[in-house]
């Protein structure tokens, strides 16, 4: 508890952690209230709820377990943020009314690989610590590559998807593809700043990135819905 005590807060500290949770799961609640329920609305919360899931698995990994140890926690923190770049495909393919099925298919494909490996591989996933300011989670070696080219690689993708099914489609479509894209552009740019003036940061990339992605969760429920039901 000393760590609520302190004058100083972190930008990824465990008090921020709970900030963020709370903003997200708000978001959630106010997209279920607000909007009817149909598969962007759906997406768009289960976008949220993953959001919220990984802080709240950070914040335990902190801040003494409930239910799981650190190492069960920092597992399901990994299944959230796994889950993030397909839905984000998915959330694209269902605004823009894509026909082409198996775009979302591969996403979830290859998050289930990597979701199986986390969670049935011995040490997937051997540790979470937490070092006051954001969370590193130790993995076997050589895993980290790959996941870092399955993550970036689904984020970019999302983003020249986006901007491919944007530029032709009708206006209010558009406009949320656009919307959706600044929330992309919002935690990754960021999240890259950090690591290159300080490299050391590239350990904690899931928890960095994650504390910046509460912007796209704004962007979420507060333009891409929007713009998509303005018209619909």
């Amino acid at each position: 508890m000393d760590k609520f005590r302190t004058p100083k807060l972190y930008c990824f500290s465990p008090p921020v952690m709970l900030a963020t949770l709370a903003i997200e799961i708000i978001l959630a609640i106010h997209t279920v209230w607000r909007y009817k329920l149909t598969p962007v609305t759906r997406i768009v919360v289960a976008l949220l709820v993953c959001l919220a899931l990984f802080q709240w698995a950070e914040y335990n990994v902190c801040e003494g377990t409930v239910l799981f140890d650190s190492v069960g926690w920092a597992k399901l923190g990994y299944v959230a943020i796994t889950m993030l770049p397909p839905l984000g495909i998915h959330l694209v393919y269902q605004i823009s009314a894509d026909k082409r099925r198996w775009i979302p298919v591969l996403g979830y494909v290859l998050a289930a690989v990597f979701i199986g490996y986390f969670l049935l591989a011995v040490n997937g996933v051997s540790a979470g610590v937490c070092l006051g300011n954001y969370v590193i989670f130790e993995n076997q070696p050589g895993i980290s590559e790959w996941y870092g080219l399955y993550y970036y690689g689904l984020l970019f993708m999302a983003i020249a998807y986006a901007y491919t099914r944007g530029k032709n489609a009708k206006k209010y479509i558009r406009r949320s593809l656009w919307s959706l894209i600044i929330g992309y552009v919002l935690f990754i740019v960021p999240t890259t700043f950090v690591n290159i003036i300080d490299p050391s940061t590239i350990t904690g990339i899931p928890s960095i990135m994650c504390g910046f992605a509460v912007l796209m969760a704004v962007a979420l429920a507060g333009k891409v819905l929007p713009e998509y039901t303005k018209q619909k």
